[in-house]
């Protein structure tokens, strides 16, 4: 014999109380202080700790040198304490990058001597430059031959450079230019292969192409970081529409995004940098790295008599250099420069190093690439850094109002 024990179907439900509702008033009566002694209000929210995000800069410095102190290093012996070098994000990336670097345009391969470029490439490490920039068109690769002859003869730590490189141009053959698959594959795989290096720490998209789908050109970039042949990838020369859309492929389909556009900036060409690179790095995290600080040497004052037949543009690919300088407006621009002249001496500078400042002092450029023929050009430009402190608002405005050029912005106008 066993106990039957229902399940819980067979259980009837509890019949309602038949009883009326009572019609007394609640009591008005105050609870207790000792029966509240030890229960939370019920309805009352939990005060929750305020979020404190990341420490301040001082804070995070101060961390920093507890962390060293524990191993026995020091601050002090770091490569921006030593040379005086500032570095910054690149965009919203982790990637830190010297806030000057050394470009390789018209010189490696063309203008200088490969004993000449081994010079600047010195003075420049030495110096905390970390940031190196090249590309599959420059000098038809050449220059990335001499980049890389030298990397490898100095042995310089690969982890301590950020090394960059271009595509789109890379022969004469269909199938050897563009932003294809093929080509992103193929041409990087061979810029590689110049510089003697297993991977490089940026690609760029050197400008748009139209004739290659937006997705194929992410799933390509995306594809040769994946396969350790670069770190991130970046654009030069793109629109911030094209800039967008490459964003919104990467992340509809999971993929990479780009963190850097390339872009002119000096003091006679503004708008892109100043109004709409900052919006994309606000919306999307795409920084800003720039060339051309000194406008192809208009800056630099050596074209205030005519054009030098020593000078960049006396070369004869570099035509429309020379025409933009004989033109009306290259004489407006060499007017302007000599207004700015007293900036320069009262700063106790030259206009070269006064226009590289100008460039550093936009905290949205994330490093200016110099291009140099000399060492003595180069060390000059370089003293930039010391010049960044004394640009302030006032000097800002002062030649502001000599270029009389400030893009604004829609929210200036709103404003």
């Amino acid at each position: 014999m066993h106990l039957y024990k229902p399940a819980c179907a067979d259980i009837p439900p509890p019949k309602p109380s038949l009883q009326k509702p009572s019609l007394q008033k609640p009591s008005l009566q105050k609870p207790s202080e000792a029966s509240l002694r030890g229960k939370k209000p019920s309805g009352a929210p939990r005060a929750c700790p305020p979020f404190s995000g990341r420490p301040s800069p001082a804070a995070e410095l101060k961390q920093l040198e507890k962390f060293l102190h524990l191993h026995g290093l020091s601050l002090l012996e770091t490569v921006p304490a030593r040379t005086g070098m500032h570095y910054r994000n690149l965009g919203k990336s982790g990637l830190r990058v010297s806030c000057l670097g050394l470009g390789t345009w018209v010189t490696f391969g063309g203008q200088i001597s490969d004993e000449v470029a081994e010079q600047l490439m010195t003075i420049a490490y030495e110096s905390g430059v970390n940031l190196f920039d090249t590309a599959e068109v420059y000098a038809a690769g050449k220059a990335e031959v001499i980049l890389g002859n030298i990397l490898k003869k100095k042995g310089w730590r690969r982890s301590s450079l950020v090394i960059t490189t271009k595509l789109y141009w890379g022969g004469k053959a269909e199938t050897e230019r563009g932003l294809s698959r093929k080509h992103i594959i193929e041409g990087l795989k061979a810029s590689l292969q110049r510089l003697q290096l297993e991977y490089v720490d940026v690609v760029f998209a050197n400008r748009p192409d139209n004739n290659t789908p937006m997705e194929e050109i992410v799933r390509a970039m995306t594809h040769v970081i994946n396969q350790g042949m670069a770190m991130y990838w970046g654009t030069s020369r793109w629109s911030a529409m094209e800039i967008m859309e490459a964003y919104s492929v990467a992340r509809q389909f999971n993929m990479i995004p780009p963190v850097c556009e390339q872009a002119e900036y000096h003091l006679f060409q503004r708008e892109k940098v100043e109004v709409q690179l900052p919006e994309l790095y606000h919306k999307i995290g795409v920084g800003a790295m720039t060339w051309s600080p000194l406008a192809c040497g208009i800056i630099s004052g050596k074209y205030g008599n005519g054009v030098p037949e020593t000078s960049r543009a006396a070369l004869k690919c570099y035509q429309w250099l020379k025409e933009k300088i004989i033109s009306e407006e290259g004489r407006k621009q060499q007017g302007k420069l000599k207004d700015l002249s007293p900036i320069a001496e009262r700063l106790g500078c030259t206009l070269p190093q006064l226009a590289v400042a100008w460039c550093l002092r936009n905290e949205g450029v994330s490093s200016v690439l110099l291009g140099s023929s000399n060492p003595e050009q180069l060390i000059e430009n370089l003293g930039a850094i010391q010049v960044l402190p004394k640009m302030t608002s006032h000097v800002v405005n002062e030649i502001d109002n000599i270029l009389g050029n400030k893009p604004y912005s829609k929210k200036d106008y709103r404003s």
